[in-house]
């Protein structure tokens, strides 16, 4: 596994300005970044052996991750 933190900068690098500007606008799009950056800070552990974490723990967490990244990207789509 990789260890790489997957930064919001680093997935939607081109949309900075644009995620600051909703972040301070849309408080459900604010909401979606906590809680990605609370999914991602978990996962970044886990790969880092901070937390220990079953395989199948670090896949819920994966997958949620994965969804509220689709959920961001839409928003940045829409916004």
């Amino acid at each position: 596994m990789s260890n790489t933190p997957h930064t919001l900068h680093d997935e939607f690098p081109a949309d900075a300005q644009k995620i600051s500007a909703l972040k301070v606008a849309n408080a459900h799009f604010a909401k979606l970044l906590v809680d990605y950056d609370a999914v991602n800070d978990k996962i970044h552990r886990a790969e880092t052996r901070l937390d220990l974490l079953t395989d199948a723990e670090e896949e819920v967490l994966r997958k949620s991750r994965l969804q509220l990244k689709d959920r961001i990207q839409a928003a940045l789509q829409k916004g």
